[in-house]
């Protein structure tokens, strides 16, 4: 079962300076332009499937879109081909912004 991961969990692998964390951001490049979570890899949903090789499955995958909802599929997904450690941000950049960057802009 993929672990939900809250916004202030994932505030303090970050600021622990975690350099075992890949942020994966899974929603839309227009969405991206928006906001994001720095230092992120942006793979869109759709693209995940064909591009799973991409992301660095040593280290512990943090996926986040919008509102949680995308990424907990594609986190499910990663487990299911594989991925050891991945989590979903639960709520999404919205909660991030909300809770815990009010820099980032939320849509």
């Amino acid at each position: 079962m993929v672990e939900n991961l809250d916004p202030e969990a994932l505030a303090d692998l970050l600021k622990r300076g975690e350099r075992t964390v890949v942020l994966l951001d899974v929603r839309e490049p227009d969405e991206r332009a928006i906001a994001r979570i720095e230092p992120s890899l942006h793979i869109p949903m759709n693209e995940v499937p064909a591009r799973h090789r991409e992301i660095p499955s040593q280290r512990k995958v943090v996926v986040y879109c919008h509102e949680g909802f995308r990424s907990l599929m594609v986190a499910s997904y990663l487990e299911s081909v594989g991925f050891p450690n991945v989590a979903s941000l639960a709520g999404g950049i919205d909660a991030w912004s909300y809770r815990i960057d009010r820099s980032v802009p939320r849509y």
